[in-house]
């Protein structure tokens, strides 16, 4: 890789990585740090509203990839543009919910357990690596620099598939045993 070609994708890291980091830290002290809040009674219907957002956003990407393949790419970018904001309206829904809601603790015992802990621990640990991700692969497809844009999109796909999935799995188990 030449000077220029590092120069180019190492410009905009810095600006994502800053935002990224205040990302998780802001979400890190809503859910452990600040507590529970007076919550007006919509605020309930906000993880089945997350979970819509995040199984569109995998249906999305799903479809995005399909017509990469097929070399269509302004539907492939429709399809991408509409996986972010299906993305953004879960992150924006995610944070005015844990605002009020703080942590939501597991009740289930047995096998259940370590296999909710397993998802949800890859879950998070993948969608802090996801986000800044995200922000690079529409950074370069947006500024037609396709060669890096590619190069990032083959982590970022299967990596903001999984955490699209693993959302709505945790949603799932999380339904059936907190009532």
């Amino acid at each position: 890789m030449s000077t220029s070609n590092a120069e180019q994708i190492r410009k905009p890291m810095p600006a994502i990585i800053a935002l990224s980091a205040v990302i998780a830290a802001s979400l890190i002290w809503l859910i452990y740090f600040k507590g529970k809040v007076e919550a007006p009674d919509w605020v309930s219907a906000l993880p089945a509203v997350n979970a819509t957002c995040n199984s569109l956003s995998a249906l999305c990407l799903i479809m995005g990839y399909i017509n990469i393949r097929r070399r269509n790419i302004a539907v492939h970018k429709r399809y991408m543009l509409t996986a972010t904001a299906f993305s953004g309206l879960f992150l924006v829904s995610y944070i005015v919910y844990h605002f009020f809601h703080g942590d939501t603790l597991f009740p289930g015992h047995g096998w259940i357990r370590p296999v909710y802990f397993s998802i949800l621990i890859s879950h998070i640990g993948l969608s802090m690596i996801a986000l800044p991700l995200i922000l690079a692969t529409l950074w370069f497809g947006l500024r037609s620099e396709f060669r890096f844009h590619k190069r990032i999109a083959r982590w970022t796909f299967p990596i903001w598939l999984y955490v699209s999935v693993t959302g709505v799995v945790v949603f799932a188990i999380l339904k059936t045993y907190v009532h």
